[in-house]
C-alpha cells in the first residue's frame, strides 16, 4: 500500500504547441503598438486616457493595434505595472462544480480582507477556451492567477510563466507545477477506490470518467491498483465535458449496453455517480444489492439520495483558502512552502 504521506505524482499530459504556431511570447509595449501605428507613445497613451483630443483617423488607428496586439490598455494593466494592482483572476474548469465554487469561495474569502478582489471564468476544460482566458490576461495583467486544474499546453505553461506573476495550480500532484500548487493526488484516488471495492469483495469492476485531464489520471489510477489486487476491469467509460446528472445516465446506460457482468462501478465524479445510480434504479437495478457505486467529490446530492453515495472527497474550501494564504504569504515576501497536499478521505455510506 502506498505511503499516505507521500503521494504518488500525477503523470499530467503535457501538449505541445501546434506545429506553426508560435508561443504566446511577452505582452507588447506601448512603443511597439505607437511604431506600429505611426505614432508618438504619448499619443497612444492619450487615445487610452483622453481619446477626444486625438482626431478620429489617428484614435482609430491607434485601436486598431491595440486590439491585433493584445496590448494592455486597462487601469488593472497600469496598476500592475505601477505595484498597485488588486485584481486575482481565478479560472475554473466548469462553473456547474459544487468542488470549485466552494475552492473559489475559500480563496476569496482569504482574499478580499486584504483588499483583492478576486474575478472568475471558466475554461470548460477546452484547450481553446484556456488559450484565449490565459491571452486574456495579458489585458487583465492581474496580480495573481488561480486555476482549479493543471496547465496541461505547454504554450500557455510559457505565457503564464511570461507574465511574471504568481500562478497557483490545484486538484493534481504533478512533478512540474508553474508556480505554487495545493492538490492531491489523482492516482491516488483511483487506487484508494480499486482498494476500497476490492476490500468489499467484489471482482469484476467497471470505470466511468472523463476522458482526458484528472478522469483519465483517476482511471489510470483505478485500473492499476485493481489488476493488482486480482480484480477484473471490465469496461472503461470515457465522457467528455461534464454538465450535470444526464452525462452520467447516459454514461450507465452505455455501460450496461456493453453487456458483461459487473459487480461494482467506480464513477470519478460525483455528478456522473448520481447520475448512474438514478439511471440504475429507474432500470430496476438494486444498489448496492445488485452493483456496488462508488464515487469521487461528495457533491450535496450523494448525501441525500437513497441510498447514499459511498464517496472519495476533499476539503475543496480548504484547496481556495490554502491557496488563498499562500498567495498572501508570496505577495508579502515571506519564505514559505510553495506545494500543499489536501488529504483524500473515504466517506461511506450505503452504495458499495
Amino acid at each position: 500500500m502506498p505511503d499516505p504521506t507521500r503521494p504518488t505524482f500525477d503523470d499530467v499530459l503535457r501538449v505541445p504547441a501546434p506545429p506553426g504556431r508560435a508561443a504566446s511570447g511577452r505582452p507588447p509595449r506601448i512603443e511597439e503598438v505607437a511604431s506600429r501605428a505611426g505614432v508618438s507613445p504619448i499619443t497612444v497613451s492619450r487615445v487610452l486616457r483622453h481619446p477626444e483630443m486625438v482626431n478620429p483617423e489617428t484614435r482609430g488607428r491607434i485601436l486598431e493595434v491595440i486590439e491585433a496586439t493584445g496590448y494592455a490598455s486597462n487601469p488593472h494593466a497600469r496598476a500592475l505595472r505601477s505595484g498597485r494592482s488588486n485584481v486575482v483572476v481565478a479560472f475554473v474548469s466548469n462553473i456547474l462544480s459544487q468542488q470549485f465554487g466552494m475552492a473559489v469561495r475559500g480563496f476569496a474569502a482569504a482574499l478580499e480582507p486584504e483588499g483583492f478582489e478576486v474575478l472568475v471564468g471558466q475554461t470548460s476544460y477546452s484547450y481553446a477556451k484556456e488559450v484565449a482566458m490565459i491571452q486574456s490576461l495579458r489585458g487583465i495583467r492581474p496580480a495573481a492567477v488561480m486555476f482549479t486544474g493543471v496547465i496541461e499546453l505547454e504554450e500557455n505553461r510559457a505565457a503564464l510563466q511570461e507574465l511574471a506573476i504568481p500562478v497557483i495550480e490545484t486538484w493534481a500532484y504533478p512533478r512540474d507545477p508553474i508556480d505554487m500548487l495545493v492538490g492531491f493526488s489523482n492516482a491516488d484516488a483511483g487506487a484508494m477506490a480499486a482498494r476500497r471495492l476490492a476490500a468489499a469483495g467484489h471482482r469484476r469492476v467497471a470505470f466511468i470518467g472523463r476522458s482526458g485531464g484528472r478522469g483519465a489520471l483517476r482511471r489510470d489510477g483505478f485500473r492499476s491498483t485493481a489488476q493488482a489486487l486480482g480484480l477484473e476491469v471490465i469496461h472503461e467509460i470515457g465522457v467528455g465535458e461534464i454538465t450535470g446528472l444526464a452525462d452520467g445516465r447516459a454514461a450507465f446506460a452505455d455501460l450496461l449496453a456493453r453487456g458483461g457482468s459487473i459487480d461494482a462501478l467506480f464513477c470519478a465524479n460525483d455528478l456522473l455517480a448520481t447520475g448512474a445510480l438514478i439511471e440504475a434504479r429507474a432500470r430496476g437495478l438494486v444498489i448496492p444489492h445488485d452493483l456496488a457505486l462508488l464515487g469521487f467529490g461528495d457533491n450535496d446530492v450523494a448525501a441525500q439520495i437513497t441510498p447514499g453515495l459511498t464517496t472519495i472527497t476533499f476539503d475543496a474550501p480548504a484547496i481556495g483558502r490554502t491557496a488563498g494564504e499562500l498567495l498572501l504569504a508570496h505577495l508579502a515576501g515571506a519564505a514559505t512552502e510553495q506545494h500543499r497536499m489536501v488529504e483524500l478521505v473515504l466517506v461511506e455510506r450505503g452504495s458499495v
